[in-house]
């Protein structure tokens, strides 16, 4: 079979994002998300085939994400089915910063197995993105586990951490989940507040580069409307790239870094490097253009309420005007 689509595994949930009248929250809206699924959804918007794997509730709101899946295009063959409910997360701001409250012990989306990873799946991913809070709770941290082990060298694995202190229960267990999936991946991305609870009082871009040694072959250190830095080792030598960001009027900062996921891999994607050694190969200046259209893709969600990632078009838009 030929790796012909790319692949998110992790939680897909009900975002609950704010209502506000007078400066405060009169009530909710309801909106698809969920971190790999929102890397998923800008995959598909973005053109690339694109695959999601994960299990949803037998409730309302399992049946309401199984369509957003289907009208987004994303392919559900490997979406399974629970009994379990669906994961929450409500989502508001206090002091210009979003701050999240989740649902979700024992929910559908903690419950992917090892079993239910299927022998075409590591068949036909051509790319893997894995992270976020799916490697808090439940079965769900040992079958991405599984499922990064095992397409590591054959197809392109990507880790987007995205650290959530609140939903931290037990450090040394997801510590170690981390350095395990971090070993796993061949393109990481960290952003400055996950460094902050990882190595409080630690340098940024020298963290970043020290992750090099564990496993991945790319770093990319995304610093807000500031840009995105990426480290990765070449002829013996560490080489860092800055790609500027764009300027623009923040509406909601929720779900730009799961955009630049999906902008990353779809320009890696479209120049042939979903590979760890075609990464590592890719000339700095065809890297720092796909550096540059996740960033963009970045930058226009920060533009929209909620994770709501831009289509190609929006994307080549922002490119050309800049």
């Amino acid at each position: 079979m030929m790796r012909d689509v790319l692949v998110c595994l992790g939680e897909i949930l009900i975002d609950f994002l704010p209502i506000e009248a007078g400066g405060e929250v009169t009530g909710f809206s309801l909106h698809p998300g969920g971190g790999p699924f929102n890397v998923a959804v800008g995959l598909a918007r973005l053109g690339q085939p694109t695959a999601f794997v994960s299990k949803l509730g037998a409730d309302f709101f399992g049946r309401r994400l199984r369509r957003a899946v289907r009208a987004e295009g994303i392919d559900d063959r490997w979406l399974g089915d629970s009994t379990a409910p669906t994961t929450l997360a409500f989502v508001a701001h206090e002091d210009g910063e979003p701050v999240f409250t989740f649902y979700g012990d024992g929910a559908a989306d903690t419950r992917l197995t090892t079993e239910d990873l299927p022998p075409a799946l590591f068949e036909r991913a051509a790319a893997l993105h894995f992270g976020g809070i799916s490697l808090l709770r439940g079965t769900t941290p040992a079958a991405a586990l599984a499922a990064a082990s095992g397409l590591r060298g054959q197809a392109l694995v990507s880790l987007d951490i995205n650290v959530r202190p609140l939903l931290i229960r037990d450090v040394g267990a997801y510590r170690a989940t981390l350095e395990r999936a971090i070993a796993s991946c061949d393109l990481l991305k960290l952003s400055a507040a996950d460094i902050a609870w990882l190595a409080p009082g630690t340098d940024p871009a020298a963290y970043a580069a020290a992750q090099l040694v564990a496993g991945p072959t790319l770093v990319a250190l995304t610093r807000g409307g500031a840009g995105v830095t990426a480290l990765r080792q070449r002829d013996g030598q560490l080489e860092t790239l800055d790609v500027p960001g764009f300027p623009v009027s923040v509406v909601d900062s929720v779900g730009a870094g799961d955009s630049f996921s999906a902008g990353l891999l779809a320009a890696l994607a479209e120049r042939g490097a979903l590979s760890r050694a075609a990464l590592a190969a890719l000339p700095a200046e065809a890297l720092c253009a796909a550096l540059h259209f996740g960033a963009a893709a970045a930058a226009i969600t920060c533009t929209r309420s909620g994770a709501n990632p831009p289509g190609r078009a929006d994307v080549d838009a922002l490119l050309a005007s800049r």
